[in-house]
Protein backbone atom coordinates (compact mmCIF):
# COMPACT_ATOMS: atom_id res chain seq x y z
CA UNK A 1 0.00 0.00 0.00
CA UNK A 2 2.68 2.46 0.92
CA UNK A 3 4.73 1.97 -2.32
CA UNK A 4 1.04 2.53 -4.31
CA UNK A 5 1.22 5.75 -2.69
CA UNK A 6 4.63 6.65 -3.42
CA UNK A 7 3.88 5.92 -7.02
CA UNK A 8 0.90 7.80 -7.10
CA UNK A 9 2.26 10.94 -5.23
CA UNK A 10 5.28 10.65 -7.93
CA UNK A 11 3.46 10.53 -11.18
CA UNK A 12 1.23 13.67 -9.52
CA UNK A 13 4.14 15.49 -9.28
CA UNK A 14 5.30 14.86 -12.84
CA UNK A 15 2.59 15.87 -14.29
CA UNK A 16 1.73 19.01 -12.28
CA UNK A 17 5.76 19.88 -13.57
CA UNK A 18 4.70 18.91 -17.17
CA UNK A 19 1.72 20.76 -16.97
CA UNK A 20 4.00 24.03 -16.09
CA UNK A 21 5.49 23.96 -19.59
CA UNK A 22 1.78 24.27 -20.96
CA UNK A 23 1.52 27.54 -24.01
CA UNK A 24 -0.71 29.82 -22.75
CA UNK A 25 -2.97 31.34 -25.60
CA UNK A 26 -4.58 34.95 -25.83
CA UNK A 27 -8.68 34.40 -25.90
CA UNK A 28 -8.96 38.32 -26.21
CA UNK A 29 -9.36 37.19 -30.39
CA UNK A 30 -12.89 35.10 -29.32
CA UNK A 31 -14.12 36.58 -26.55
CA UNK A 32 -15.20 40.26 -28.37
CA UNK A 33 -17.80 38.19 -30.39
CA UNK A 34 -20.92 36.39 -30.04
CA UNK A 35 -21.64 35.27 -26.60
CA UNK A 36 -23.49 31.61 -26.23
CA UNK A 37 -26.22 31.12 -24.06
CA UNK A 38 -28.08 28.10 -23.48
CA UNK A 39 -29.18 27.36 -27.30
CA UNK A 40 -25.31 27.63 -28.45
CA UNK A 41 -24.09 25.22 -25.50
CA UNK A 42 -27.11 22.49 -26.27
CA UNK A 43 -25.34 22.66 -29.60
CA UNK A 44 -21.75 22.41 -28.59
CA UNK A 45 -22.67 19.71 -26.69
CA UNK A 46 -24.57 17.49 -29.50
CA UNK A 47 -21.78 18.01 -31.68
CA UNK A 48 -19.16 17.41 -29.54
CA UNK A 49 -17.97 13.91 -30.65
CA UNK A 50 -17.03 15.56 -34.30
CA UNK A 51 -15.60 18.53 -32.72
CA UNK A 52 -13.56 16.34 -30.69
CA UNK A 53 -12.49 14.42 -33.63
CA UNK A 54 -11.41 17.64 -35.70
CA UNK A 55 -9.40 18.92 -32.47
CA UNK A 56 -7.14 16.52 -32.87
CA UNK A 57 -5.99 17.24 -36.37
CA UNK A 58 -7.12 21.02 -36.31
CA UNK A 59 -5.50 23.45 -33.70
CA UNK A 60 -8.51 25.93 -34.53
CA UNK A 61 -11.33 23.52 -33.70
CA UNK A 62 -12.39 23.63 -29.98
CA UNK A 63 -15.32 21.59 -28.10
CA UNK A 64 -16.08 24.69 -25.54
CA UNK A 65 -17.04 27.67 -25.98
CA UNK A 66 -15.05 30.25 -24.02
CA UNK A 67 -17.14 33.12 -24.40
CA UNK A 68 -20.47 31.36 -23.40
CA UNK A 69 -23.03 33.14 -20.64
CA UNK A 70 -21.76 30.97 -17.86
CA UNK A 71 -24.28 28.87 -15.81
CA UNK A 72 -27.21 28.77 -18.41
CA UNK A 73 -24.53 27.60 -21.00
CA UNK A 74 -22.96 24.68 -19.30
CA UNK A 75 -26.63 23.47 -18.62
CA UNK A 76 -27.11 23.49 -22.42
CA UNK A 77 -23.74 21.66 -22.55
CA UNK A 78 -24.34 18.95 -20.32
CA UNK A 79 -27.97 18.34 -21.96
CA UNK A 80 -26.47 18.00 -25.36
CA UNK A 81 -23.87 15.66 -24.36
CA UNK A 82 -26.31 14.06 -22.43
CA UNK A 83 -28.05 13.12 -26.00
CA UNK A 84 -25.38 10.68 -26.90
CA UNK A 85 -25.58 8.59 -24.18
CA UNK A 86 -29.43 8.34 -23.73
CA UNK A 87 -29.13 9.85 -20.33
CA UNK A 88 -29.54 8.37 -17.05
CA UNK A 89 -32.53 6.61 -17.79
CA UNK A 90 -31.77 4.45 -20.75
CA UNK A 91 -29.44 2.67 -18.09
CA UNK A 92 -31.64 2.50 -15.58
CA UNK A 93 -33.77 0.56 -17.79
CA UNK A 94 -31.68 -2.07 -17.94
CA UNK A 95 -32.02 -5.18 -16.37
Amino acid sequence: MKNLFIFLSLIIAVLFLFSGCADAESISACTTSNVYGFFGGLWHGIITPFAFIGSLFSDDITIYAVNNSGGWYDFGFLMGVGTWGGGAGAASKRG
